[in-house]
C-alpha cells in the first residue's frame, strides 16, 4: 500500500475563506475564524487524511497591501509558506471576482512561485449565479495557468470533497509526516491563545482590530484531569486595557467564559481559565512576539 504526504499552502486576500477551508478539510476547528482581516497569524498547519494520503495545510495569513512590520512579517510568511508547499491553491470569492488584491498575488504567483503547482479554488459559489461562476473561471483561467478550477462553498461543504481528493492524489509518495490523531502542529499552549484572541476579536470589533496579542503564559495539568491555563492580553495603550476589561470587568470575563468553553470542547477536559491584561507599548515591534506568532521579525523591516 503506497502512503503519500505532502504540504498544501492555501492562499488568499484576507476574508477569501481559508480557514473555513481548513477546519471544513480538517473536520476540527484549528484555524480561527472571525469576519475580520488579517486575524490568522500563525503559520497553522492542519492535517487531513484521505484514503492513503496525508495533506498538512499550510494557512498562510491573508495577503494584502502591507504597512506596518507586522503587516510585512504576515506578508512574507505567506509567500514562504507557498514556495515551501508541494501545491499552492488560491482561494477568491465568487462575488468579488478578480479584484486589485487577486491581481496582485497573480503577479507574485508569477514572480515567487516558479513553476509551482496552483490550483484555483472559486468559493462562496452559492452567492452568485451559475453562468457568471464560469464567465469568472474562464476570466481567471486567462489570467493564470490554474492547473485544475474548482467551484466550492467551504462554508456549506460543496466541493470540498472533490477538491480534497485531488490533493490527496497530488502529494508525493512517501511516509506520513504527522501521527494519525494528530490534527494540528501548533503547540496546545498556542492553540488556547488564538481561541482567547478570536474571541477578543468577535467581541470587540472595530476598537481594537490588530494592536492586541494573547500569550498563555502558565499550563497546569492537575491530577483530576483538568488544566488551569493562565494567559495574558498585551495591548499597546493603557486605554485600550479598559475596553479589554469593560465596565466592571464584564467584557473580560465574557471573552474568558466563551474560550474557556470553546478550549474544553477542543481539548475534551475540564479548564480553569485566567485571564489578565497588561500594557506594552511596543509589543508591535518586539521580536520575540514574532517568534511566539510563526513570524521573522526580519521579514517585516
Amino acid at each position: 500500500m503506497t502512503t503519500r504526504a505532502g504540504f498544501v499552502a492555501l492562499i488568499g486576500e484576507p476574508n477569501a475563506g481559508k480557514s473555513t477551508l481548513l477546519n471544513r478539510m480538517v473536520g476540527a476547528k484549528v484555524s480561527i475564524v472571525t469576519h475580520k482581516v488579517q486575524t490568522t497569524r500563525t503559520r497553522i498547519r492542519g492535517v487531513a487524511l484521505h484514503g492513503e494520503a496525508q495533506i498538512v495545510f499550510v494557512d498562510t495569513p491573508g495577503l494584502f497591501r502591507p504597512r506596518r512590520r507586522l503587516d510585512r512579517a504576515m506578508v512574507a510568511a505567506a509567500w514562504g509558506g507557498a514556495a515551501d508547499a508541494d501545491v499552492v491553491v488560491l482561494l477568491i470569492e465568487a462575488h468579488r471576482g478578480l479584484t486589485e488584491g487577486v491581481r496582485a498575488i497573480l503577479e507574485g504567483l508569477r514572480a515567487k512561485l516558479g513553476g509551482r503547482p496552483v490550483a484555483l479554488a472559486i468559493n462562496k459559489i452559492d452567492r452568485v449565479k451559475a453562468e457568471s461562476l464560469l464567465a469568472l473561471a474562464a476570466e481567471m483561467n486567462a489570467a493564470f495557468p490554474f492547473v485544475r478550477t474548482f467551484m466550492i462553498s467551504a462554508e456549506k461543504g460543496h466541493g470540498v470533497e472533490d477538491l480534497k481528493a485531488w490533493l490527496a492524489g497530488e502529494m508525493p509518495e512517501g511516509p506520513w509526516l504527522y501521527p494519525e490523531d494528530q490534527i494540528a502542529d501548533l503547540p496546545l499552549r498556542m492553540i488556547a491563545a488564538e481561541i482567547t484572541r478570536e474571541k477578543l476579536t468577535l467581541r470587540l470589533h472595530q476598537e481594537l482590530p490588530y494592536e492586541l496579542t494573547v500569550e498563555t503564559e502558565r499550563w497546569e495539568d492537575r491530577p483530576d484531569g483538568s488544566a488551569r491555563i493562565d494567559q495574558v492580553v498585551y495591548v499597546a495603550r493603557e486605554g485600550h486595557k479598559g475596553i479589554v476589561l469593560g465596565r466592571r470587568g464584564e467584557t473580560v470575563k465574557a471573552v474568558g467564559q466563551a474560550a474557556r468553553q470553546e478550549i474544553e470542547a477542543f481539548l475534551g477536559r475540564k479548564v480553569h481559565l485566567f485571564l489578565t491584561v497588561k500594557v506594552r507599548p511596543g509589543w508591535l515591534e518586539e521580536a520575540e512576539r514574532y517568534s511566539e506568532m510563526g513570524l521573522d521579525f526580519r521579514d517585516g523591516g
